[in-house]
This record gives structure tokens, C-alpha cells and sequence, in this order.
């Protein structure tokens, strides 16, 4: 038994964060994702599930143990809305809000256009799926360092 970690981390998730280094990627997914096929060139091949949290309860809670990395150009990326690569959706900003006060120095939050992401996504540790259900409630987080 553990405490002071939030009840709703899983065991899976919380050893998937402990194995991961500095600069690896963690994608967090929306319901509508393709998980499965992108975790199958992932390091972890098993999806990560987080059923009844949303994008940015999962960013919470990844977040608060795992540091962003701030030594690269972005700590963080959405995936842009098809044809609307500047517009910020109500899901991004929910997210934003919880990962800007949790930014080391030098710390980006950027975007990356929806296929790109996909292929980015592929290269990634793993992939956590939660039930967000609002289109393009897909990022992706890049680990830090502890100092």
C-alpha cells in the first residue's frame, strides 16, 4: 500500500511512469483514438486504460508525478483541428490549464497537425486511453527531469 498518491492513478499507469526517462513520450488519447494500433509500436505494447477520466483529469494526475520536460522545444503537444490548425478547443484549454502551472523552465505547450500527431504518437512509450469525449482531446506529454 502506498500514500499520497492520487486514488485514481493505476498500478499500470504508475509503473509505466516509473520506467520511463528523460525525453520519453507519453500519449495521452481521446475515446476515438486508435490506441491499440499505435501502442503496438510503442515501447509499452499494451494500452494504458483510465476509464471515467477525462483528458485533462488524466493530465492531473500524470502531471503531478511525472516532471515536463523543458530542454526541448515543447513539453507538451495537442492535436490540431483538421483545418483549423490555430483554433484552441475547449478540451485543449482544459488541458493547458492544468499543465501550465506544472512547466519546468523553458517549458513549451505546442500543437501538431492531426496525422503528424499520429505518426509522432507511434514512436511513443506508451499510450494511455481515457473516455475524453470531445474531438481532438489528444496530446502528448514528453518526460523531464528531476533535479
Amino acid at each position: 500500500m502506498l500514500t499520497g498518491i492520487d486514488p485514481r492513478m493505476t498500478a499500470d499507469l504508475l509503473y509505466c511512469l516509473a520506467r520511463m526517462g528523460h525525453g520519453d513520450e507519453l500519449v495521452l488519447a481521446d475515446r476515438n483514438y486508435p490506441s491499440v494500433n499505435t501502442a503496438r509500436t510503442c515501447c509499452e505494447t499494451s494500452v494504458i486504460d483510465l476509464p471515467g477520466l477525462n483528458a485533462p483529469e488524466a493530465a492531473d494526475i500524470i502531471s503531478a508525478l511525472m516532471p515536463l520536460d523543458g530542454f526541448t522545444d515543447y513539453a507538451a503537444l495537442r492535436m490540431e483541428i483538421d483545418g483549423a490548425p490555430k483554433e484552441i478547443a475547449e478540451v485543449h484549454m482544459d488541458v493547458w490549464d492544468v499543465l501550465r502551472p506544472r512547466l519546468p523552465e523553458g517549458g513549451e505547450l505546442k500543437s501538431i497537425e492531426r496525422q503528424s500527431f499520429y505518426s509522432h504518437a507511434r514512436k511513443a512509450f506508451a499510450v494511455v486511453q481515457t473516455t475524453e469525449d470531445r474531438p481532438f482531446g489528444c496530446f502528448i506529454l514528453r518526460k523531464g527531469v528531476v533535479f
